[in-house]
């Protein structure tokens, strides 16, 4: 199948030339959208309704099959019921069509019965050598090719445009084309991929790489399919500049069961999801708004390159709306340069000040107008020449919902939108134009702004929101490496604890830092033991049946004296033969170690992800407030280092409030160690764990470990 979706397939099939509808029919009010669309995109090919009794569909003639098509159309758009769709894959092989939509449901959405019917499609779509997108698919439009076999509505004006789309819900598509078109954001691709029996969202985010008409990519995902044609992807999407924008569903227990119920298909763990879009560089947004807005900001705008922003508005509150926003998303909002904040005054009224952010404040509305520039267009020619801004948010393109009847002012708006215009491109640093409020973009403001190729952030809140989205996003653009994910071959067998002294000597073995300690067998031997490695001590019970030794009473801690080191020996020696049903290996003494800060790190096995590293600080930090970054494996020390600085308790570890800070570089190699360790086990792991691995300054040791493999059983073809 890897042949069909190759990417010149996958090109011809989202740019058809000609479409058949089979199973058109005038009270279909799937085919009345087909038929909507098409012009709505200013399609020109032929649209050929298929019925087996109707004579005309459309208002056009319509033939009985497939088969009886004069020449081979580029694409069928089947509109048939469920039963019949294999038939009619059967007449377009036959009649030369490479290409089909599946619009009918009943497939894998419905249980087993289904998902089999659903191979037995894709089995059929491949041998007949005809990629198929779905079922259970609304189709998709493509403005840049002037084509739309799409079963819904198309709000109007369509505007052609940067911001490429791909769903794993289809009504939902009609929901981002209307905040689409209200705010003047042109789309080039928008497809929605139903079930994805064969074309998945992973072949359509790598379509979208490809695509030139597309500068932005945005999802709408339920679940991550085939994770490793999706990272190999998004790796692809860095290195050609093109960001990819992801509002993800299923977040709670109750989400990923409505997306069960939508295709059938299991969302997996959110928490593993996010970590692999994080390392992919991939910007996750919350809502349609904010996915929408950041995508306008990446794809009309200039993207900014840092972090400290420059402010240019005609109001005080939004300067103190935008100041508190900024500290939220952390941005900085320097100082004027001397030069800057004079030539700023000169344009100003005396009880004005020439402060980021600038508020040129509302005495330009008290004056009769005498020319297009305005105060607020002096101060932003002033700003965007400050050396010490990266770029600059203007909140001074306001126009009026109509064209002026005044002849006077409106030539005076036509010549400020062209000064403008010609400033935003001259400008050293981007300049990032927002509206006041998030409403729609009147007629005459479209006019205007949108053959500049102006664009208008949607408000504050959303457009700092997308501004804070794009600054993380260029910060780690070019340095995407796809982590190695994928289901396994194989699927572990029964667990197989190790010992805790195994466990040490596999970090040991590694280079990886370990506490000290001795494996014994008798009282004598953990006193003496305990005398070389220094007191105070801990003396554990040691064995493979014993993965949660302190809750059975086989460890004891602080131990001081010989005396109590030895009673300890006898103690957690017969509570480790309890628990353990018999013999074990010995009792192990470790030196103690007090203060510093303990962290968890762990790595588990996740069936669609592969091997997942997790980093966070001991005790509650982890447990209560859930303060843990994920990763995808491999991680090296720079992403272990992110993953650090992720974490809500970095404070502790950088020694806030009278601690000892942690070497944060010596301990990300550590962290990058053990999950490198945990890779080289491959298909055999299924835990690692330290906990706790404790630091104090470039001290790092691992105090304790707990290793689980088992052994593989190959999976069912």
């Amino acid at each position: 199948m890897n042949a069909l979706l190759s990417a010149d397939r996958l090109a011809e099939f989202f740019a058809p030339r000609s479409i058949a509808v089979v199973g058109a029919s005038d009270s279909s009010g799937w085919c009345r959208f087909i038929a909507a669309a098409a012009p709505a995109v200013g399609y020109k090919g032929p649209l050929i309704p298929v019925h087996p009794v109707h004579q005309t569909v459309f208002g056009k003639p319509a033939v009985r099959s497939l088969r009886e098509l004069a020449e081979p159309v580029d694409l069928a758009f089947i509109v048939a019921p469920t039963a019949a769709v294999g038939d009619v894959l059967d007449d377009a092989a036959a009649a030369g069509v490479r290409n089909a939509v599946v619009l009918a449901s009943g497939y894998r959405e419905t249980g087993p019965d289904g998902a089999a019917q659903e191979r037995d499609l894709v089995a059929r779509a491949v041998a007949h050598d005809i990629v198929l997108l779905g079922p259970n698919c609304l189709g998709f439009l493509n403005t840049s090719a002037a084509v739309a076999p799409y079963a819904l509505s198309v709000p109007r004006p369509l505007q052609p445009g940067p911001v490429g789309i791909a769903l794993q819900s289809g009504a939902l598509a009609s929901v981002l084309l209307g905040f689409a078109k209200a705010r003047a954001i042109g789309v080039s691709t928008v497809a929605t991929v139903g079930n994805e029996a064969m074309i998945n969202i992973a072949d359509l985010l790598g379509h979208l790489v490809a695509d030139a008409a597309t500068r932005v990519i945005c999802l709408f995902l339920e679940q991550v399919t085939d994770p490793e044609v999706f990272a190999a992807a998004a790796e692809r999407a860095d290195r050609a500049g093109k960001p990819i924008v992801v509002l993800k569903a299923g977040t709670s227990p109750a989400g990923r069961q409505a997306a069960l119920a939508h295709t059938g298909a299991i969302a997996g763990d959110d928490a593993v999801v996010d970590a692999m879009l994080r390392q992919l560089n991939v910007i996750r947004t919350t809502s349609i708004e904010e996915l929408l807005s950041t995508a306008a900001l990446l794809g009309y705008d200039r993207w900014p390159r840092g972090r400290r922003m420059g402010v240019v508005t005609a109001s005080g509150g939004a300067c103190d709306l935008i100041a508190d926003a900024a500290a939220t998303q952390g941005l900085e909002l320097p100082a004027f340069s001397a030069e800057t904040a004079a030539a700023i005054e000169a344009n100003l009224p005396p009880f004005a000040a020439a402060r980021n952010p600038l508020d040129v404040t509302g005495y330009l509305l008290a004056n009769a107008r005498t020319s297009a520039l305005t105060s607020v267009d002096r101060a932003l020619d002033a700003v965007v020449d400050d050396p010490g801004l990266d770029f600059v948010l203007f909140s001074g393109v306001n126009l009026p919902d109509v064209r002026p009847p005044d002849p006077v002012l409106a030539g005076q708006l036509d010549e400020r939108i062209g000064w403008l215009t010609r400033r935003l491109e001259s400008a050293p640093i981007p300049v990032i134009p927002v509206a006041p409020t998030c409403v729609d973009v009147a007629g005459y403001a479209r006019e205007q702004l949108t053959p500049r190729g102006i664009h208008l952030l949607g408000g504050i809140e959303l457009g700092m929101r997308a501004i804070g989205n794009a600054v993380r996003w260029t910060e780690r653009a070019g340095t995407v490496s796809a982590p190695g994910v994928g289901r396994r071959s194989a699927v572990p067998g029964a667990p197989m604890p190790w010992s805790e002294a195994e466990g040490r000597k596999l970090l040991a073995d590694a280079g990886l830092p370990v506490v000290p300690g001795e494996l014994v067998q008798s009282a004598a031997e953990a006193t003496q033991a305990a005398l070389r490695l220094g007191l105070p001590v801990a003396v554990k019970a040691c064995s493979a049946r014993l993965s949660h030794k302190s809750d059975v009473g086989a460890v004891a801690l602080g131990l001081g004296s010989a005396a109590e080191v030895a009673a300890a020996y006898q103690r957690v020696r017969a509570a480790g033969e309890r628990a353990a049903g018999g013999g074990i290996d010995g009792v192990l003494v470790t030196a103690m170690r007090a203060g510093g800060v303990e962290l968890l790190v762990g790595v588990t096995v996740d069936p669609a992800f592969g091997p997942v590293l997790a980093v966070g600080l001991g005790g509650i930090w982890v447990e209560t407030l859930g303060d843990a970054s994920l990763r995808l494996l491999p991680v090296d020390a720079a992403e272990a280092g992110q993953m650090l600085a992720e974490l809500r308790g970095l404070p502790v570890l950088r020694g806030d409030r009278g601690g000892q800070p942690a070497d944060l570089a010596k301990l990300a190699k550590v962290i990058a160690g053990i999950g490198e360790l945990a890779g080289d086990l491959a298909d055999e792991l299924q835990a690692l764990e330290v906990n706790p691995l404790w630091v104090t300054g470039d001290q790092i040791e691992a105090l304790d470990v707990l290793v689980i493999t088992g052994q593989e059983t190959e999976l069912a073809a």
